[in-house]
This record gives C-alpha cells, sequence and structure tokens, in this order.
C-alpha cells in the first residue's frame, strides 16, 4: 500500500509540535495521546494496526499487539481521517521538550528508531518492531535493544530529546552512548557492546552499553535522552525530600 501524501508544518523551536494537513479521505496514524488540535470534520478511530496492510487478519493484528506490548507503547494507533470537505489539520506534540524529525521515507524506505522515538506517519507507513543482535543487552536492560522500524514511501515524524544532530556516515564507525541514539537509515549495520572492562561499566558513570554504528546513510542523535532527564529529576527530587524531612525533624 502507498503511503497517503500529507503535508505538514512543524510548530515551535524548543518544544515542537508538527501540524498535518489533510487533503478529503487522507488519513495519518500517530502513538495514542499524541494529539493537540485537529479541525472539525477529522474522525479519529483507535486501530490494531497501521493500516499499511488492508488483507491483515486477525491473528496478524494481535501478534502485532503483542510486539507493541513489549516496546512499552500503547497497543493501539490512532488514526485521523479527514471525512470533510476540503483541507483539514490535526497537530501532534512530543511527549517531552525536544525537536520534532520530519523523516521523508521515499528517500530511503526505511528508518530504524528507539522504541519511543516515534510520534506519527502518512498512513500506509508500516510500523514495526526489530531487535539487536546483542541478546545479552536486553537481559541487561540495556536501550537500544528493542527498536521500531518505520518503512513507507510517505512522510514520518519522530521526536528526539534537547538538540539534534544528524550524521551522514560514508563506511565511518561512530560510537554512541544508546541513550543518545534516536534513529539511523538502513543502511547502517548497529550493534550494541559493553562499555569497556568491568571496572569502567561501574565507576565510569557512562552508559553500561554503547551502540556502534558502521556504513552508509544518515544517523539522528539527541543530546538529552529522556531517561538521562528523568534520572536527574528524580535525583534532584529526593535530595529535596529528605531535606525537607531532616528540617522537619530539627
Amino acid at each position: 500500500m502507498n503511503s497517503h501524501e500529507i503535508d505538514y508544518t512543524i510548530i515551535g523551536s524548543d518544544i515542537q509540535a508538527v501540524e498535518v494537513e489533510l487533503d478529503p479521505n487522507e488519513t495519518v496514524i500517530a502513538e495514542a495521546g499524541a494529539m493537540c488540535w485537529m479541525d472539525s470534520g477529522i474522525r479519529f478511530e483507535a486501530k490494531a494496526g497501521d493500516g499499511s496492510d488492508m488483507d491483515e487478519g486477525i491473528f496478524s493484528k494481535m501478534f502485532g499487539m503483542g510486539k507493541r506490548m513489549i516496546t512499552g507503547e500503547s497497543l493501539f494507533l490512532t488514526h485521523f481521517t479527514n471525512e470533510g470537505e476540503g483541507k483539514k489539520r490535526v497537530t501532534f506534540n512530543a511527549p517531552y521538550p525536544g525537536k520534532i524529525i520530519p523523516i521523508d521515507l521515499s528517500e530511503s524506505g526505511k528508518l530504524i528508531c528507539q522504541k519511543d522515538s516515534f510520534l506519527c506517519a502518512a498512513r500506509g507507513t508500516k510500523i514495526d518492531v526489530t531487535f539487536s543482535k546483542k541478546i545479552g543487552a536486553g537481559l541487561f536492560g540495556g536501550e537500544g535493544f528493542i527498536l521500531q522500524s518505520i518503512q513507507g514511501d510517505g512522510n514520518a515524524f519522530i521526536h528526539a530529546g534537547g538538540a539534534v544532530v544528524e550524521k551522514e556516515l560514508k563506511g565511518e564507525k561512530l560510537i554512541v552512548d544508546t541513550g543518545c541514539l534516536v534513529a539511523f537509515e538502513d543502511g547502517i549495520d548497529y550493534d550494541i557492546q559493553a562499555a569497556g572492562n568491568l571496572k569502567s561499566m561501574i565507576f565510569g558513570g557512562e552508559s553500561v552499553f554503547l551502540a556502534t554504528l558502521e556504513g552508509h546513510g544518515k544517523v539522528y542523535l539527541q543530546s538529552l535522552p529522556f531517561s538521562k532527564l528523568a534520572d536527574r529529576v528524580l535525583q534532584n527530587a529526593s535530595s529535596d525530600g529528605m531535606s525537607h524531612v531532616a528540617k522537619e525533624i530539627d
């Protein structure tokens, strides 16, 4: 199924949203809860599947829901369809501060991204789950073990935390903190490796696992992964809470 041809506008600079313009009968699919506002005349419906395969059976849909459960995402994707007259617009925002990256899949065909980075895409885009080769990384909870693949020939949108850097690899090797990796094109060979020796892993203060990328294609990086932001907030909240308790005791 060919993807619907949707137009879009990125809104904002640091905390962004994407406004998608739909012609009559065009559809955009999105993660549950991503919609901010929309014009009247757009119908939305939660569905078990991305709509890329019109002949997909119930068992295939259930299998797809099971894979989405593994990623920690909602079991359903929301389909927004323009059932009115003329052009209609629907706007989606990222779940935390950062940037929205528009991807033209007609250029690369397929993009591999972190499991929580997909935001929305034109209907006809296939959203699937893929895994790193390193099973050990998954057993120890390493980021980047479970990934999403986005495949099609239309526009898709992913989000990232902090600043976004796009690198073009031409046979070089790039080593990245797994949390800082947002996405990469299909021509990139991806793997996860332990970060140095046991001493470095325990006392180095860096991630336990690092991602290695090598090949030809684009790589998208983020400067502030949500996991690091959440850890810092929790650390400060715990410190403030303990200080407050100590003052109450005094």
